[in-house]
This record gives C-alpha cells, sequence and structure tokens, in this order.
C-alpha cells in the first residue's frame, strides 16, 4: 500500500533522546535531560491534588468539550468561551490549522529556523512553504510580510522562538499585523510567554480584539510542567474556532490533563517562582558562556541557543557520554546547541561537562 506521495519525504519527528536510554546504553548511573524544555521544578502541587482526585474517573470519557477548563480560560484571560479551543498539546493546535486553511498549493509564511511542527503539518497539507531567514535569530517580520502573497492561507510566528529563543517586541508585531491582509491569519505561538519578564512583549491574548485574523497558542507543556499530559490550547476569533472544532478529533484531551491544566491556572504562586528561578538560570549560563568566550542568542524562554564553534552533532555526543542531553543539529545553526534551563545543580553540571568537551577539542586540534 503506498501513502500519499507527498509525505513519504517527511522526517519523523525526533524528541529529545530519552534519559532512560541514554542510561541503558552507556552505563551511566545519572544522566540530566536538558533538550527538550522541560520545567525542572515539576508542577503544582495543586495540580498533583487535583489528579489524584480525579483518578477514580480513569474509566469514563472525558468532557469533549472541555467545559469546565474552557470557562476558567475564558475568566483568567477575559475572552469568551467560544475563543478557545483545545488540543493534545500545542502541537495538536497546529496540525488543526493546518487541516483546517490548508489546502494543495496554499501558501503559509514562516521563519527558517522555528518550530519544525508549522513545517511538517502544512507539508502533510500538500501546502507550499515560503521560508524566510531569521535575521540574527529573530523573526524578520518585515520580510516575511513582503512574501505574503493572494495564495498565503496562514503566517507563523513563534513569539519566544524555538530554538534561538528570541523575542519580537509588541511594537514590531503590531506593526506587522497592522500590514497583514485580513483574510491571511496569523498564528502566534506562544509556548514560553510565562517565562518572559521583558517590557515590551506584547500579550497576544490582548491583541485579540483588534486583530480578528489572529490566533494565539499557549501551552501546559512548558511552565506549568504538565507535559506528559499534552493539553495546550488555541485563543481567536470565533469562527475561527468553529472551523477548527468542525475537524477536530472528539476527546482529544484527558480528564487528567483537564483538571490538572484547571488547578495549574490557579497557582499563580508556583508560575511565578518558576519565572524567576528560569531567570536565574539564563544569567548563569549566559555569564559562563561569557567566561568561555561562546556568542548565544539573547534568552526569553527557558532554554538558550549557544554556538560551541564546534559541529553540533559531536558536541552532543560528547555531552552525552558524560551524562548530559542537549538539543543539537540546527540546519542553519550547525554549530549551536539548545540546552534548556534546568536546577542551578544541574546548570552547574551542563556548564562543567561542555567545559570538559571544549577542551578535550582544543586539545584535538
Amino acid at each position: 500500500m503506498q501513502p500519499k506521495s507527498n509525505i513519504v519525504h517527511l522526517p519523523v519527528y525526533q524528541p529529545g533522546k530519552p534519559v532512560e536510554d541514554v542510561k541503558r546504553e552507556l552505563g551511566l548511573d545519572e544522566v540530566i535531560k536538558l533538550a527538550s524544555n522541560e520545567n525542572p521544578f515539576g508542577y503544582s502541587e495543586q495540580a498533583k491534588a487535583a489528579i489524584i482526585n480525579e483518578l477514580g474517573e480513569i474509566s469514563t470519557y472525558p468532557d469533549g468539550a472541555s467545559f469546565e477548563l474552557t470557562a476558567a480560560v475564558a475568566e483568567k484571560y477575559g475572552v469568551e468561551s467560544n475563543q478557545i479551543i483545545f488540543g493534545t498539546g500545542s502541537s495538536d493546535i497546529i496540525l488543526m490549522l493546518a487541516r483546517t486553511y490548508l489546502a494543495p498549493g496554499d501558501e503559509t509564511v514562516m521563519a527558517d529556523e522555528t518550530f519544525s511542527q508549522y513545517k511538517h503539518n502544512a507539508e502533510i497539507e500538500n501546502a507550499r512553504i515560503i521560508e524566510v531567514p531569521l535575521k540574527d535569530g529573530k523573526h524578520d517580520l518585515p520580510a516575511m510580510l513582503a512574501k505574503i502573497t493572494d495564495r498565503t492561507k496562514l503566517v507563523w510566528v513563534c513569539n519566544p522562538n524555538n530554538p534561538t529563543g528570541t523575542i519580537v517586541t509588541e511594537e514590531e508585531l503590531t506593526a506587522f499585523l497592522d500590514q497583514v491582509p485580513k483574510d491571511v491569519l496569523v498564528v502566534l505561538d506562544e509556548a514560553y510567554c510565562e517565562f518572559v519578564d521583558e517590557p515590551g512583549f506584547p500579550d497576544g491574548i490582548k491583541l485579540l480584539k483588534k486583530y480578528r485574523n489572529l490566533i494565539v497558542l499557549r501551552t501546559f507543556s512548558k511552565i506549568y510542567g504538565l507535559a506528559s499530559l499534552r493539553i495546550g490550547y488555541g485563543i481567536g476569533h470565533a469562527d475561527v474556532i468553529q472551523y477548527m472544532n468542525q475537524i477536530r478529533e472528539p476527546f482529544n484531551t484527558t480528564r487528567l490533563g483537564q483538571v490538572a491544566a484547571k488547578a495549574s491556572l490557579a497557582d499563580d504562586d508556583f508560575i511565578t517562582f518558576c519565572r524567576k528561578q528560569n531567570r536565574a538560570g539564563i544569567e548563569y549560563l549566559s555569564s559562563q558562556f561569557d567566561r568561555l568566550g561562546l556568542s548565544y542568542f539573547p534568552a526569553y524562554g527557558n532554554f538558550v541557543m549557544v554556538d560551541t564553534k564546534l559541529p553540533s552533532a559531536d558536541v552532543f555526543q560528547s555531552l552525552l557520554r558524560k551524562g548530559i542531553i542537549v538539543r543539537p543539529r540546527w540546519t542553519y545553526y550547525p554549530t549551536h546547541i539548545r540546552v534548556s534551563v534546568g536546577t542551578p545543580e544541574q546548570n552547574e553540571k551542563f556548564i562543567a561537562a561542555l567545559e570538559l568537551v571544549l577542551q578535550e577539542a582544543a586539545v584535538r586540534g
């Protein structure tokens, strides 16, 4: 049986290498994973209590409409319930957007080094992908605007951008949105927005009233620490959400995911703690990269992309043997690795391991 011809060349998504695999393959007792931008501080105790309370209901289907969680998100952000859609992580929302809006031959505009699932899902729908080079690791919004044609359906903006960690400001974003044709949907992926504490950073949800052709994506996988429960959401114009709901799979979020997300949403103290710890981690890593003479992109999420001046695949393997997992192999940044911010102890062990890797490479010449 032959699949659709346009998907046979697609790569399978490669997540960060699992800790268990590395321990088994290399015979290591301790392995630190800094590859998938997970929250090293876990998740809210309120979410844990909600999960435990819900365990007795696992044998029954979840609420397909996520009614209670939808109401909680609507109240927190001052939007209507019909503006919200949930999915199995924000990657599910990306899939739904591509499936809803892209037909063969349609065009979609994105950065050339950004979250891979934008391109992947557009390719599945056989759309024409227009990639615009990042400028100093940052979205070049004027250049992206210049690539929009009458065949463009979706434009993707990841803010902060994954993998570079850079941001576009509210001034830059609104200037861009003011010029995007009203029949082109702009997808603003804010998966890491809760980590940002920077003046001028835009809150996409507050822009929705002015820009009806904007949809904002967020997730409970990152700062909320619910990565394994796979729950993310989109907020946009009610008509956009209705179209997406027409192709949404039934029961695409779980009971445990829904109750944990609702409880997490109310725990502002946990989010504040994680944001402060993350900022301290970025400052530490940045200072150490400066000491080692390594350049890096300004980091606003919970990861830093640093130029090791060596092939990233080689650095990855060398760090792996020392029990540290990072993310290598970026198409346009072949000597960069992306490292997630860990706990203070994890960050220190990563820096110690990286320094050894650099020293070993220098000895080899």
